[in-house]
C-alpha cells in the first residue's frame, strides 16, 4: 500500500520535476491510499491558482484511490505521531495512516524524512 502526501500529488498534478516520481504510484490506484485530509490540501493549493472545475478534475483522480477519513481514533493516533516526531496536525495526520496500514509514505516534505517507512525526495527549485 502507499500514501502519496500532498506535495507529491501536487508535484505531479502540476507536471513538476518530480511529478514522474509519483506518477507510478498513483496509477497503482489499487494500492492506493488517500487522506482526506490530503484532499484538504490539494484543493487549497491549486484553487490558488487554478479554475475550480480544473481542481474538482483533480480531486476526482485522488478519489479513484480508497479515502480514509480523519476518525476520531486516527485523531489520537495522530497526535501521538505529532508529538513524537514533531510534525503538524496535517503531517501527522497522514503519516499515521500511513503507518496504520503499514504503506509506503511518498513525500517531497523535508519533514518526514528519515521517518520509517517514508520515501523523501528532495524537492527541486522551483525557476522563475
Amino acid at each position: 500500500m502507499n500514501v502519496v502526501d500532498s506535495s507529491g500529488w501536487i508535484e505531479f498534478f502540476q507536471a513538476g520535476a518530480n511529478g514522474p516520481v509519483f506518477k507510478p504510484v498513483i496509477e497503482q490506484r489499487e494500492h492506493l491510499l488517500v487522506p482526506t485530509i490530503a484532499l484538504f490540501e490539494v484543493h487549497k493549493v491549486l484553487s490558488r491558482s487554478l479554475p475550480l472545475d480544473l481542481v474538482d478534475r483533480c480531486l476526482d483522480v485522488m478519489r479513484l484511490g480508497r479515502v480514509l477519513d480523519f476518525t476520531d481514533s486516527r485523531a489520537v493516533a495522530a497526535s501521538k505521531v505529532s508529538r513524537q516526531h514533531r510534525l503538524a496536525l496535517a503531517d501527522s495526520a497522514m503519516y499515521s495512516m500511513a503507518v496504520e496500514y503499514g504503506a509506503t509514505f511518498w513525500t517531497q516534505d523535508s519533514d518526514y524524512d528519515g521517518l520509517d517507512g517514508v520515501r523523501f525526495f528532495t524537492k527541486p527549485p522551483r525557476l522563475p
